[in-house]
């Protein structure tokens, strides 16, 4: 097996034109990360636990300048580790933390590159092989989720701007920017394993850390299930409206998810229910 996947890999090189870039790329798109893969970086100039995160767009121009722009931003920012490539239309540039490019700078500097009546997705931060994997399917699996989420951020940035103005050109590209935190049940629903587990170990899990006897779970998926009444919520576990008002607080503590946000609600509430389906 393990000789039919290296030739499979060889292949792949060979019809790339020895290409090392384009055949890494297809790898970690498609979820490789062994050793072959970790050779391939390491020949690109990758260390072995660099750090790195994934921009995916559509492209405005031809896939190849659009592709030699995300690389050029990456430059510009200091950053010498860029492996870009296509998915189904869709151009991503897997880039290492270095100097300037950092996630979020690098995001906005390239979103320029893209086409700037469609959505630009920032992943996750990631390190290695894996997470380089992780990133990149991050990216692309927060680009597909775009458009059942896009209204919900749209609402809310009206909801939290007083500024009745015509949007600045800095400010529409960043209204285009979904990150991938921002997008965790719709990545999970596409299948995002990345997703999954952030949503059990890190969401589900916060709120299930102080063991079986803490009432914080069972408050926040009662009140998430209620449609988020106070009332209802004290009334169904006995307790006083304020108790609930008090957990809920200690819970988006716990887990920076508030569950009075409709959004972050929903948040929760697959957490909570994926996590119970992986006990």
């Amino acid at each position: 097996m393990t000789e039919r996947m290296d030739g499979d890999v060889l292949d792949l090189i060979v019809s790339r034109g020895g290409d090392v870039e384009a055949v890494t790329f297809e790898c970690l798109v498609g979820g490789l990360t062994d050793a072959r893969v970790a050779s391939l970086m390491h020949v690109l100039g990758w260390p072995d636990d660099a750090r790195c995160f994934a921009v995916a767009g559509y492209t405005a121009d031809s896939t190849t300048h659009t592709l030699d722009q995300l690389r050029a931003v990456a430059r510009d920012l200091g950053g010498s580790l860029t492996i870009a490539g296509t998915r189904e239309g869709v151009c991503v540039a897997l880039v290492g933390v270095q100097a300037a490019a950092t996630p979020e700078v690098t995001c906005t500097a390239m979103m320029a590159a893209f086409d700037d009546a469609r959505p630009v997705a920032l992943g996750p931060l990631r390190h290695g092989v894996d997470g380089a994997s992780a990133t990149i399917r991050g990216a692309l699996s927060t680009l597909a989720a775009a458009p059942a989420i896009r209204d919900t951020m749209r609402a809310q940035a009206q909801a939290h701007s007083s500024d009745s103005r015509p949007l600045s050109d800095a400010r529409a590209r960043l209204n285009r920017l979904v990150r991938a935190e921002d997008a965790l049940p719709e990545r999970a629903l596409l299948g995002d394993e990345d997703a999954k587990r952030e949503l059990i170990d890190a969401v589900y899990g916060s709120l299930t850390a102080a063991g079986p006897d803490d009432p914080t779970l069972e408050t926040v998926s009662t009140f998430v299930l209620s449609g988020g009444s106070l009332e209802t919520t004290a009334k169904a576990l006995n307790v006083h409206p304020n108790t609930v008002r008090y957990r809920l607080k200690r819970a988006a503590d716990t887990t920076g998810w508030d569950a009075a946000d409709p959004r972050e609600a929903y948040v929760l509430r697959t957490a909570i229910t994926l996590g119970r389906i992986a006990k």
